[in-house]
């Protein structure tokens, strides 16, 4: 039977993981017992065999807190802040001279 990928808790994939493990990478038992999908059950085996418990955290879209963060990293992110910064302004000038330029013609023709 087919599963497909559903939303699972970090203590799930640490259960899945190891009874997968435990049953001899059984995954066909793993994706019935748990009805999760293949490519799920796999990924989270890998993972854990490779990096341990830790790797089956899911930290998308969240980023290290800043006192975790290497000097080059903390460098790297201020200089994504400047350049967002930049282009706002950048932004903000072109459209002052569109304006100027509107207000301009506006005048010239009356």
């Amino acid at each position: 039977m087919y599963y497909p990928g559903r939303k699972t808790t970090f203590k799930e994939r640490l259960e899945i993981a190891q009874f997968t493990i435990a049953h001899e990478k059984n995954y066909q038992l793993a994706i019935e017992t748990y009805q999760v999908s293949y490519n799920q059950v796999y990924s989270w085996v890998q993972k854990y065999q490779a990096l341990g418990e830790d790797a089956l955290q899911d930290r998308r879209g969240r980023s290290k807190p800043k006192e975790e963060l290497t000097e080059t990293e903390i460098l790297t992110l201020r200089i994504k802040e400047l350049e967002a910064q930049n282009e706002r302004l950048e932004i903000e000038n072109a459209i002052a001279k569109k304006l100027q330029e509107i207000e301009q013609k506006y005048q010239d023709f009356h």
